[in-house]
Parts: structure tokens; sequence; C-alpha cells
């Protein structure tokens, strides 16, 4: 990692079972679905393959690191970047505005470094692309809209210009940011970019690492009030057909893992001389041969794969930058979570990597990421459910749980991600497993519930789960009294994108 910027995730154990390597699918062969935003009422899942740098589970569950890499992540890369994990984003002036929506983020190398030299480029995707995406309510009327702005290498070109949306009369705007690696940093374009769009990466320079955001404080804020005086109208989660259970969603403990609520749905199209551009109709047509690009995101998981195996469907909203086609967003998810997920609720806890600060836990900084995707700060209240003990102990004995008692279910369906899993089962299974690692679940007296067979290759081929029921015997640190902790100040690193 590049000196000077410190970040909680530099640390030894590696980021559990991600969906890290987007679509690499040329339109001509006509599968213009994937693992996109489950338009059309489910995917087809074609199989995507697992970054560089990404854990796998050994026999004994811990995480290792993979090697694997999609073929065309060589071919842009250069070797003496292959081991850099660290990349900036260029966030346009006046962000939360059409113009600002529509003018393309620019991908580059941390401290200065060249998108080349450092590998921070588009076509590299698949170990160091970048993701941005926004969510838009009118506050008048309680509309919800998604947009998702353009990510380009620095120092090119768009594919194809990005459409200008039409944004309601003081519509709020929250911006969530997703990357490939594992430290993403936000860069302003003009001095004042970052605080135009109230954007924050992280605590008084220790970033967040993956995951940023823009604006997300006043929007889910906003939000709330609509629904509250019934403005905004959020449908409830609803009940599988398949299951007669209620369906999970991003604060679901059936299907958490050691960071939830990261990452976003975006997809863009990737030209084979590197440039990028929109995902839309329009753009398929005229860029044929174009490869979507994906990140790695547990929301696209729920959205893509475990909601329509279970027949639910996640929350859609108008995507602006598809002329009003339907589709998914982070913020969509975290709004229909906070409307009728049941306790006990799954919170981003102490204990997640990005929100360590030097390797300890941090309440500020927790809260700061949790108000970011509309999430209640931290208290002796909500610490019943996800202090960093009971939020190991609720994932290992409510997600054991319903693995075993859907394993028939989810066992038919294909594997995000095939060197994890070899189908959705054994790669939920899987990736239960190595969060409880990278959890330090352990010490709180807990026994992994996971047992997983690997092939060859190390893929899980199958799981079994110890579904009794575990009790805390170490409750360890963090948590808050009550009330509740004061907030953490943002993190605005206003720089020139130039890096000089």
């Amino acid at each position: 990692m590049p000196t000077g910027r410190r970040s909680a995730w530099h640390r030894p154990r590696s980021r559990a079972a991600r969906l890290a390597v987007p679509l690499a699918i040329p339109m001509a062969l006509g599968l213009t679905l994937g693992v996109m935003l489950a338009l059309s009422g489910g995917p087809q899942h074609t199989a995507i393959q697992q970054a560089a740098g990404l854990a796998t589970a050994s026999p004994s569950a811990s995480p290792s690191a993979s090697a694997s890499q999609s073929p065309t992540d060589t071919a842009t890369a250069p070797a003496t970047a292959a081991a850099n994990d660290s990349c900036d984003i260029v966030v346009p002036a006046n962000p939360l505005t059409a113009a600002g929506l529509a003018t393309p983020y620019q991908l580059t190398g941390a401290n200065g470094a060249s998108p080349q030299d450092s590998g921070c480029t588009m076509a590299n995707f698949a170990n160091l692309g970048a993701f941005v995406q926004a969510t838009i309510l009118d506050p008048a009327t309680g509309r919800l809209s998604v947009y998702e702005p353009l990510v380009i290498t620095k120092g090119t070109q768009p594919a194809a210009s990005p459409v200008v949306p039409r944004l309601p009369r003081n519509a709020v705007v929250t911006i969530d940011f997703g990357f490939n690696g594992t430290n993403l940093t936000q860069v302003g374009a003009t001095p004042r970019a970052l605080r135009e769009g109230n954007c924050t990466d992280g605590l008084n320079g220790s970033i967040f690492g993956q995951v940023s955001f823009c604006n997300g404080t006043r929007f889910f804020a906003t939000a709330s009030w609509d629904e509250w005086i019934g403005r905004l109208k959020v449908p409830s989660l609803g009940r599988s057909p398949k299951t007669g259970q209620a369906c999970p969603s991003t604060r679901s403990f059936m299907i958490v893992d050691q960071d939830q609520s990261d990452n976003v749905t975006s997809t863009y199209l990737l030209t084979g001389n590197g440039q990028t551009a929109q995902d839309n109709l329009a753009n398929e047509n005229a860029l044929a041969g174009a490869q979507k690009i994906n990140n790695g995101s547990d929301n696209l998981l729920l959205d893509a794969f475990v909601d329509p195996t279970l027949g639910c469907k996640p929350l859609e909203a108008p995507d602006l930058s598809q002329r009003g086609a339907m589709g998914t967003s982070q913020a969509l998810g975290e709004l229909q979570a906070a409307k009728s997920q049941a306790a006990p609720v799954a919170l981003v806890p102490e204990n997640d990597e990005m929100v360590l600060v030097n390797d300890k836990f941090s309440v500020a900084k927790t809260n700061l990421y949790r108000a970011e995707v509309g999430q209640q700060p931290v208290t002796w209240w909500n610490d019943q459910a996800d202090s960093p003990a009971n939020y190991c102990l609720n994932m290992a004995n409510l997600q054991s749980a319903f693995l075993a008692r859907n394993h028939d279910l989810l066992a038919t369906d294909a594997s995000p991600v095939p060197d994890v899993g070899n189908n959705l089962f054994t790669f939920m299974a899987n990736r239960l497993a190595m969060s409880f690692t990278n959890l330090n679940c352990q010490n709180f007296g807990l026994v992994n519930p996971v047992t997983v067979t690997l092939d060859g290759s190390g893929a899980a081929v199958a799981a079994t789960l110890n579904t009794t029921a575990q009790k805390v015997k170490n409750a360890g640190g963090g948590g808050a009294p009550w009330p509740w902790h004061r907030w953490g100040r943002p993190h605005h690193q206003e720089q020139d994108p130039s890096g000089a």
C-alpha cells in the first residue's frame, strides 16, 4: 500500500469471498443480463471469477490468498503494479447536481502514481475497478430514482457520453462508491468538490477501505422524514413463496458477512481499448462486443442471486442512466431493510475491518459508516444484537440454521464465485466460515459452525453445518454506554487530482 495512507484494511487477514470479478461477457454472445440488477425477474447466473488477492478457504476454513485472474486483467496491468491494492478516485465538482452526476469520475493511482504504473485502470476492473452509484429522492413527492455515474481511467474518454439526468427540484442525492481493490481514496477535482458533495471516505485519516460515500447522512434523514409523514412508501420485504419465511435484507443475519452493507450494484460497459460507458440499451447497441463489468458487492449477491433463488424481489426504482428502466441500488436495499427487517437487526459491527482504527474498535468510525448507510449509531440497546460478540453469535447461529434449512434450494442454483463454492449453498457456507474467522469470532468463545470440503483448486464442494445454538463466553470489547457516543467527523481529503 502506498505510504501516507493508513487504512484499517492493512492487516494480514484477507477479505472473505467478495464477488469481485465482474462479468466479462461479450454482448455479441447475447448474455445481456448476467449478474446485473435483476431487471427481468432474475438473472442468468453466468459464472464469474474471483479476483486476485481474495480469500479462499483452507480445509480448516481459514482464509488464504488466491491468485486467480480474469484473462483480460494481465493485458493492461503492468507486472510492477501487480501487488498494488490502492487507488484514488477523482470526484467531479458539484457531485450532487445533474451536471456533476454526468461528469465521469476518474480512477488513478495513489500518491501521484499514473493509472498505468499503478494498475489503477478500469480495464483492470477485476482487481482495481471502481464503481459509483447514486440514489435520488424527490423530497416533495417521495419518489425515488437511481443513476450510475461513470468511472473512467484518468486520461481516457468515455466510450459514449454519459446520460445527463433530469433531477427533481431540490433533489436529495446520495452517492455510494465501491472498489474491487482494497483502499480507494476520494480526491476532489476542485478544492471544494468533496465538501460540495458532503463526501467522506473515513474518519480523520483512517479510511474505510473499499467504500466511501457522499451525502448519505442527509439522504437517509430526509427519506426517514418523508416516510414518517407518509410521502415515501417503501414496500416491505415480503415472504419467500419457496420457503414461506420472510425475505432476507442487507441487515439480515441470515446472509450478512464480515462487512455488511458495502459496495454497489452498478454495471458498466468496457470496450476492447479500455474505455468505459454506462450500461444502457443505446450503448449496448452502439458498442458491440463490449463487456459488462460490475463491483464485488454483498448487495449484488442479495439482489441477483439470493432473492431470485428464494422468489423474493429487491426494491427497484427508475434508473435515469438507463432511460428509466428499473434498477436497484445499495441505498434502496438499505431503505427496504430499515423498513421491515425483523429483529435481530444486523448493523455494521465494530469488528468490521472497515471501521477499525489502528486495528482497534472505534465507535466514532462505526457510527460514521452507519450514518452513511442509514443505520442507527452504536447504543446499549442495539448492542444486544450487533456488538462484536453478539454480531458473531447471531451470524453463526442464525445463518448456519438458514443455510441448513434451505440447503436443497440453494444447492440447485449457480455460485456467484466458483473459486469459493461450486453452487450457491457451498459459496455461502464457505463465505460464512471465512467471515467467522475474519471477525475473530473465536475470541468470544464461539466455534466456527461450518466445515467445508474443498476440491483440488480450493473451492468448496460440500459443507456441513453445526446448528446447535451457541452462547457467548467472552463478551470482549466494543459497544457504547447508554444512550450513545458522539458521532465522528468525516475525513475530507481535498487534493489536486493531478497528485501534485
